[in-house]
C-alpha cells in the first residue's frame, strides 16, 4: 500500500508528442499505448494510478518506487518501441517522416516524444486528488466529450467506480492508503 506524502511522494507525468503531433488520434494506437503503460508497468514493478491519452500527450500519475528517470524510460521507452513498430508494420511512412530524426548512437531514427517529459512529486493527498481531477478533465476541456467518464482513454470511470467490462488500462488506486479514508477522495 502507499501513502502520498513527502517521503512517499507519487509522481505527475506529461509526455509530449514530438512537435506536438498527434500521433495518438486513432483508436488503435490508444490500444497500442495502453498495452504499453499495463507492460512498463509491470516491466518496472510500479503502480499507475491515474492516467488520459489525449491526441498529442498523455498524462499519468505513478508510485514513486523508482525514481522518475526510470519511470520515464519504462513508460517512454515500451510506448515508443510499440508505436513505432506499429506504424512501420502498417506502412505510416509519412507519419514516421514526422518522428524521424538524425541516428542517434543507439542506431534509432525515430523520435515519439519531445525530450522535456514534465515530471514532478505529488506529496500530499490534496495535490494529488488536484492532478487526478486535471487528468481527467482534460477530454473535456478540449471538447472531446461531455463528461469525464464518456472518454474511453482514461482512468475517469476507475475513479468513480463504474469501469467498463472492456477498459483499455486497469489502474491501481486500490493500493493508495488513504489517510482521510477513500470516502473522501470521490
Amino acid at each position: 500500500m502507499h501513502t502520498i506524502s513527502r517521503d512517499t511522494p507519487a509522481l505527475y507525468i506529461t509526455d509530449v508528442a514530438k512537435d506536438r503531433l498527434a500521433v495518438f488520434r486513432t483508436n488503435a494506437i490508444k490500444i497500442i499505448t495502453c498495452n504499453a503503460l499495463d507492460e512498463s508497468r509491470k516491466s518496472g514493478g510500479f503502480s499507475i494510478y491515474a492516467y488520459v491519452i489525449m491526441l498529442d500527450h498523455l498524462h499519468a500519475i505513478t508510485d514513486g518506487v523508482l525514481r522518475p528517470s526510470e519511470v520515464l524510460r519504462y513508460m517512454n521507452g515500451i510506448i515508443s518501441r510499440r508505436v513505432i513498430d506499429h506504424l512501420k508494420a502498417h506502412g505510416h511512412n509519412a507519419s514516421l517522416q514526422k518522428l524521424r530524426h538524425e541516428t542517434k548512437e543507439r542506431g534509432y531514427r525515430y523520435s515519439l516524444w519531445d525530450h522535456h517529459s514534465n515530471v514532478f512529486s505529488i506529496t500530499s493527498e490534496d495535490m494529488f486528488m488536484q492532478k487526478v481531477n486535471y487528468i481527467h478533465q482534460n477530454p473535456v476541456r478540449a471538447a472531446l466529450v461531455e463528461k469525464a467518464e464518456d472518454y474511453r482513454w482514461s482512468s475517469a470511470r476507475w475513479w468513480k467506480r463504474c469501469p467498463l467490462k472492456d477498459e483499455p488500462l486497469k489502474v491501481d488506486i486500490d493500493r493508495i492508503a488513504w489517510r482521510r479514508g477513500a470516502a473522501s477522495k470521490k
